[in-house]
């Protein structure tokens, strides 16, 4: 029993040193800072599909642009603010935000995969949290503001032109189909 508490003691005093060493933060400070970085990605799509509507909104009520100065002030990343042609503001926007949707995309993917290798870890034994609602929520939110903004590209398709409108549905296809096969 000695040697056992001997033992015991040394192991303790050596977890301390690594921990010491290598003071990492826990994995449930990672998990919510990923669900805060998505859930701020989402918000910011949120946004830019409000963007989009109220600038179509806008122009449509104003008879197809009409600012006095005839430029209008975008809101890009950051707090800096760039003037860019009310004509040329739409298509602006609605590529930030296919842009944002793909990233928003790639933190889903990232997540499945992070449950994936959750699910094989505990075939050996690890601890596994088996509810899906996070993730089934994180998805359904995912695609419902992919179809709000599919449907604003629907809607805007005079303004896009013939050759952005074929490469944005591309993109959302492969963004939609990325997320079924997965």
């Amino acid at each position: 029993l000695r040697l056992v508490a001997v033992l015991k003691a040394i192991l303790e005093g050596e977890k301390a040193a690594v921990l010491k060493r290598d003071h990492h933060l826990p994995l449930s400070f990672h998990r919510r800072q990923e669900e805060l970085k998505f859930s701020l990605g989402l918000q910011r799509l949120q946004h830019r599909v409000r963007e989009i509507q109220a600038l179509r909104d806008g122009s449509a009520g104003a008879g197809g642009g009409g600012d006095t100065d005839g430029a209008m002030q975008t809101p890009m990343a950051g707090a800096v603010c760039v003037c860019v042609p009310p004509t040329q503001e739409l298509p602006t926007l609605i590529l930030e935000a296919v842009k944002e949707l793909e990233l928003a995309k790639q933190q889903v993917l990232k997540r499945i995969q992070i449950w994936k290798r959750q699910q094989q870890l505990a075939g050996n034994g690890a601890l596994f949290e088996e509810n899906l609602a996070p993730l089934q929520k994180r998805c359904e939110s995912l695609v419902e503001v992919y179809f709000q903004l599919h449907q604003q590209v629907m809607a805007a398709s005079v303004e896009l032109g013939a050759e952005l409108l074929p490469r944005l549905l591309e993109r959302f296809n492969e963004v939609l189909s990325s997320l079924v096969k997965r």
